[in-house]
């Protein structure tokens, strides 16, 4: 593990002091959560964004066209001979 260290506003102390005591956890150990679901929510928005752009992308290139996948199978015999 590598230590971080930051200085934070009087307030944002006391509250970081009350969750911590009030949850039963250690304040390190509440502050890397924090810092954890903060990364992995801003690590998900980055993918979304590159999936569709890369959506967008493949939508004005002709490339994802669903027409040119034609007609669905027609499956309804199946159907019928397994009742």
């Amino acid at each position: 593990m590598t230590k971080l260290s930051f200085r934070v506003a009087e307030t944002e102390a006391a509250e970081t002091e009350h969750w911590a005591e009030l949850l039963g956890v250690d304040k390190s150990q509440l502050l890397r959560d924090a810092l954890h679901g903060h990364l992995a929510r801003l690590e998900a928005q980055q993918h979304a964004h590159v999936w569709a752009a890369d959506e967008s992308s493949l939508s004005q290139t002709g490339r994802l066209v669903t027409a040119a996948w034609g007609p669905a199978e027609d499956w309804s015999d199946w159907d019928e001979a397994t009742g």
